[in-house]
């Protein structure tokens, strides 16, 4: 059963309403451009993509996805079929999975570092934040461990790497949201940090004022962002000496400050806020202006995906957009057009088949049982800033998705990896935060594209029951999380899921060619 014409007549009717209203609301002077303009974003705010990017092809080597892109069957998820991954032109090198990945975790030249998720990673070995030397990627193995109070509280989405410096930054969340405690590290010898201040944010009696859920750096690496998500403080921490953070801007921004995507030239921030970005201009932070002011110049909302994670900043000969990810309701990733910053526009949208709203039955049919979390993206990274030929995005339970981006009018899908489930596993895996929320067996993060499903007349019912359907508690890790952003070394590429761990995989079947100039962007 599809959306009957009474309810697609219901939809249409009911937008046209919405954007007669806000036009009856301008001025009587007016422009009619303005009135259009109010329309069109009207019409943008409520849009939801329906399309999918095209299928990659498959080559020699490969275990492909049985049915929806991106979907893992309810058959293959109980049959135990799962615990033997999927994947297409893209295949494992090596790997350490210890006891999981945390939520996100970073690398620098031939080492990585593994997120720490708390309480889990103070139960067991490898405490703290795990450091891997990956110079025979068939083998990377652990060399330290830091064990810093940050690092011992959980790093969530805080654990960045700045390249320009070789700094190494993570701050302490425990659950949420942290406050206080920040390391730095320099990476100048990568499998073995060293800790810049002992004193503020590390010394328990020097907390720092911040609070912190997500972070990262502007692209000179002088300054580290700490969000605090809800209600949406940001905190801009200098780093001009590493052994002395402190605070020199801080502010609230909107509802909520999850992730964000930083200019090139350091003067924009583009914060996620629950779903959509606001652009602020951080130029006065940037100069270490006295007292330096912050201002909101931009925004665009939406409610086709919610959860905004982060922006990457990209450009196609010269002008300049972003690839922005949403980590829920099945929003995908966006490219928008922010050559207007004060105005920034949607030009395409990135979803799996499992995304699509006609299939949001079946999303829901295959991943109850499976935790709060369905099918959603998370964190990606593109091969480089300018004129970018790949993005590499993390997915939650569709495991690490790889898109041809040359064109960006022309953007299809050309390998995936979805690691092998670790089922029955949850006592082996301390530091993931997939093995401790599995408690939750309903993926609560698919509740509004949903509910809009069925306003909608999208969704039936007998698609979404499964054998599955009444796990509403203690789910199990039929698939994996794949949180983190996999970054780019040649036609390899780093990557972190939460049961998994660490993971070196390699691009095949000549799918992809790097560019001379290859260097990992995730835009924070």
């Amino acid at each position: 059963m599809r959306r009957p014409l009474k309810l697609r007549r219901t939809r249409s009717f009911a937008l046209a309403a919405v954007a007669l209203i806000a036009t009856m609301m301008l001025p009587a002077g007016a422009s009619a451009d303005l009135q259009s303009d109010i329309a069109n974003g009207v019409r943008e705010f409520l849009d939801v993509g329906r399309t999918s990017v095209p299928r990659a092809d498959c080559g020699p080597g490969s275990m492909p996805e049985p049915g929806l892109q991106g979907d893992v069957p309810a058959a293959d998820r109980d049959s135990g079929r799962s615990t033997q991954g999927y994947r297409c032109n893209m295949s494992m090198v090596g790997q350490f999975a210890g006891r999981g990945a945390g939520i996100t975790s970073t690398s620098f030249e031939h080492c990585a570092y593994m997120g720490s998720f708390f309480p889990g990673n103070l139960l067991s070995e490898g405490r703290g934040v795990q450091v891997l030397d990956v110079s025979d990627p068939t083998n990377p193995r652990p060399t330290a461990n830091l064990t810093e109070p940050a690092m011992l509280a959980g790093t969530w989405e805080s654990l960045k790497v700045n390249k320009e410096r070789k700094l190494l930054v993570g701050t302490g969340v425990p659950v949420g949201t942290g406050v206080g405690y920040m390391s730095v590290y320099d990476i100048s010898d990568c499998a073995h940090p060293r800790l810049l201040n002992p004193g503020p944010g590390t010394n328990l009696a020097m907390p720092l004022p911040i609070t912190t859920h997500e972070g990262g750096f502007s692209p000179d690496g002088r300054t580290y962002w700490a969000s605090g998500i809800a209600p949406g403080f940001v905190s801009a921490v200098d780093l001009t000496d590493p052994a002395n953070p402190h605070v020199v801007w801080q502010g609230l921004t909107g509802i909520e400050a999850h992730g964000f995507g930083v200019s090139p030239d350091g003067n924009r921030m583009y914060i996620s806020a629950l779903g959509g970005f606001t652009v602020l201009d951080i130029s006065a932070v940037q100069r270490r202006d006295p007292n330096p002011q912050v201002h909101h110049i931009g925004r665009v909302f939406w409610t086709d995906g919610w959860a905004t994670q982060h922006s990457v900043p990209v450009s196609y000969d010269g002008k300049p957009y972003l690839y922005t990810v949403d980590e829920g309701g099945s929003g995908g990733v966006k490219l928008i057009d922010i050559s207007d910053d004060t105005a920034p526009k949607v030009a395409a949208k990135l979803k799996l088949e499992i995304n699509l709203p006609k299939n949001i039955d079946s999303n829901i049919g295959s991943s109850m049982g499976g935790s709060a979390f369905a099918y959603e993206s998370h964190y990606c990274a593109a091969d480089r800033q300018q004129n970018p030929t790949a993005l590499a995005c993390g997915w939650i339970s569709s495991g690490i998705r790889v898109f041809d981006v040359r064109d960006p009018g022309n953007i299809h899908e050309i390998a995936y990896f979805n690691p092998p489930a670790r089922t029955g596993r949850n006592l082996e895996m301390w530091n993931s935060p997939h093995a401790l929320a599995s408690i939750i067996g309903v993926p609560l993060m698919s509740a509004p594209n949903a509910v809009r499903a069925v306003l909608e007349g999208e969704f039936n019912p007998m698609d979404a029951l499964t054998p599955r359907t009444g796990r509403l508690a203690f789910g199990d890790v039929s698939t994996d999380w794949c949180f983190s952003p996999p970054e780019w070394r040649g036609n390899q590429l780093y990557v972190a899921c939460s049961d998994n761990g660490f993971m070196v995989l390699e691009l095949n079947n000549g799918v992809y060619t790097p560019p001379p100039n290859q260097s990992s962007i995730v835009g924070s």
